[in-house]
């Protein structure tokens, strides 16, 4: 049976849309208020501090995890009402990702792309994993990792060649090779979450992070 998408899950991944706002942070504003890269990372750092607070807080005062709840409750998975959301690992993958930019143009190219894939890629598996799934891999589906890939390679194909200064701080015209290798890496990495001992760990901290290293070894070797 063709499983029902909720509309806190569409909610919930357009929120998660929205955070689109840090990989173009990391390559543009950069670029268009010409100013040191080491700002943007300034500025991640700065948010993930305030979102750490807030986490914090929230969990250890009762009146606040109630305050937190009213607001935010209904777009929290059940584990999130009890530990760290989603939101404030993004944003932990994000800093890491600022710091990688810091490098070259082409590290702060690759943080964008691969940062960009994974917040599309992973709000189109949750889609169409809930609205499609059938076949379950782990507690995610197969159709959740097709519709992420799909999704990965026809943005990587049609978009961000045309976006402004991409090629240009690639290097060159992103190669068919380069989109597969990255998309298949975001894809795979989203659904395979990677353990620790008995602990796993938030796939929106270390897929960006992974993506990107994959990024950098596709496009030099």
């Amino acid at each position: 049976m063709i499983g029902i998408l909720s509309k806190e899950e569409v909610l919930r991944k357009l929120l998660h849309i929205l955070a689109l706002a840090l990989p173009v942070g990391i390559f543009y504003c950069p670029i268009i208020w010409d100013f040191n890269r080491l700002y943007v990372v300034f500025l991640i750092l700065s948010f993930l501090l305030l979102f750490l607070i807030i986490e914090i807080s929230r969990l250890k005062s009762i009146f606040l995890g109630k305050w937190f709840s009213y607001f935010f409750g209904s777009m929290m998975r059940e584990e999130e009402k009890i530990k760290i959301t989603g939101a404030t690992y993004i944003l932990g993958g994000s800093l890491i990702c600022s710091f990688v930019s810091l490098y070259s143009d082409f590290a702060a190219a690759a943080s964008f792309i691969s940062l960009s894939l994974f917040i599309l890629g992973d709000a189109a598996a949750a889609i169409s994993g809930k609205a499609f799934g059938r076949i379950k891999v782990g507690k995610k589906t197969l159709e959740g990792a097709v519709g992420c890939l799909i999704l990965c390679v026809s943005v990587s194909v049609f978009v961000f060649p045309q976006l402004p200064k991409f090629s240009s701080l690639w290097g060159n015209e992103i190669s068919i090779l380069e989109i597969l290798v990255i998309s298949f890496s975001v894809t795979i990495l989203e659904l395979f979450p990677i353990r620790v001992g008995h602990v796993s760990i938030n796939d929106n901290l270390y897929v960006p992070v992974a993506s990107t290293f994959i990024a950098f070894l596709v496009h030099y070797l």
